[in-house]
């Protein structure tokens, strides 16, 4: 599966942004999907994932309450609407697959399919 990730931009602290990921293939909903980030200088982290059917979802502390992940399995696309930006939330932002029968995926290690990630600045 090919992903493409887009919808970053430039943004104040308190704003808002909704983050896409499309898939190519006729197998997303097959794969659970999940956000990743990396800032300058620092390692790739979690953001959050969630399960082929949508039916579950798992967030990083960081940004629990704040950023939610949706997916559209007709539309081959998985979002991350990210509400209430600090400026700590800044970095590029990957969208990334893996073939999971059920629940979630937060060990990067374990994703088979990236995107190629989309910049996200929150200005304070």
């Amino acid at each position: 599966v090919q992903l493409q990730a887009f919808g970053g931009g430039l943004v104040q602290a308190g704003g808002s942004l909704r983050l896409s990921c499309a898939a190519s293939g006729r197998t997303f909903s097959t794969y659970c999907m999940g956000w990743f980030r990396q800032a300058p200088g620092k390692e790739r982290e979690f953001v959050a994932a969630i399960s082929r059917s949508g039916a579950s979802t798992y967030y990083a502390d960081s940004v629990k309450g704040r950023f939610t992940i949706s997916r559209d399995n007709a539309k081959n696309t998985a979002y991350l609407q990210m509400n209430s930006l600090k400026p700590e939330d800044t970095a590029v932002y990957y969208c990334a697959a893996v073939l999971k029968a059920w629940g979630t995926e937060r060990d990067a290690k374990k994703y088979d399919y990236w995107g190629q990630g989309t910049q996200v600045t929150v200005s304070s």
